[in-house]
């Protein structure tokens, strides 16, 4: 488990920063890797735990040998349940563990590093201004979005409701900045462009980042979270995520 624990943040930036490297890599595991993650944890193997890495990395592998450990561990045997569910009630079920573990492995360093109640109430604020990685895996993340900020009129840009049978490329695009709040924006327009995160990282869409939308379930993606370029995309015609993809390939 290399990563796993071979610095120590000392100061809330740094614990934040670690924080967000693992989680990273855990909704990586759960959304993009999804299919090899899904392969890897075969029910007829020992414990295995999802480790995230402050690297934005992950692996599944046996819990650590050290008791105590140098560090909380991960929910042991996530591949015991695989197939006695749906594939996404499991992901969900490992999804709210993941964020468990995220949340004591920081708290973890602000104890041990003597971090005090303001500094502890500033990281908890950090963390919790990111959607928490069950949000991002079962989409309620953008549904949270719609309500956080004012919802920037992208009709010039993105395709109006009616055209998703249109050529795929019309799902790539490069999102405008969001406009004051005073601005009026209907609702349709609000359904339509509400949903400002991506559906790997749950991140926002920074000003002219390529992003692309996937066909099957609608959801918008950084390019680089799904790794497709903008002169891949172009040959597209119908864009499926990987989630989608896996869907499909697996009965």
């Amino acid at each position: 488990m290399d990563g796993g624990g071979q610095y120590n943040p000392r100061t809330v930036e740094e614990v934040f920063r670690d924080f967000k490297g693992r989680r990273a890599g855990m909704v990586k595991a759960l959304t993009t890797d999804v299919e090899e993650f899904y392969q890897q944890c075969d029910p007829e193997k020992e414990n295995l735990c999802l480790y995230g890495f402050p690297n934005e990395q992950w692996e599944v592998n046996l819990p650590a040998e050290e008791v105590p450990p140098e560090l909380p561990e991960p929910a042991l045997g996530i591949n015991f349940a695989r197939d006695g569910m749906q594939e996404k009630d499991w992901l969900s079920l490992v999804a709210v563990h993941s964020d468990a573990w995220l949340l004591s492995v920081a708290f973890y360093f602000g104890a041990r590093f003597g971090f005090d109640k303001a500094d502890r109430k500033r990281l908890f604020t950090m963390i919790n201004d990111l959607p928490t990685i069950f949000e991002v895996v079962t989409g309620t993340a953008k549904k949270q979005s719609k309500e956080k900020s004012s919802v920037s009129n992208h009709s010039s840009n993105k395709p109006k409701s009616g055209s998703k049978g249109q050529r795929g490329s019309e799902s790539v695009k490069f999102p405008k900045p969001t406009k004051d709040e005073d601005e009026v924006v209907d609702e349709e327009d609000d359904d339509e462009h509400g949903e400002t995160l991506c559906g790997a990282c749950g991140e926002n869409y920074a000003a002219d980042e390529f992003w692309i939308c996937c066909d099957i379930c609608e959801k918008w993606f950084h390019g680089k979270c799904v790794k497709i370029t903008p002169a891949r995309a172009e040959h597209i015609k119908q864009y499926k995520c990987p989630s989608c993809s896996n869907k499909r390939a697996r009965p």
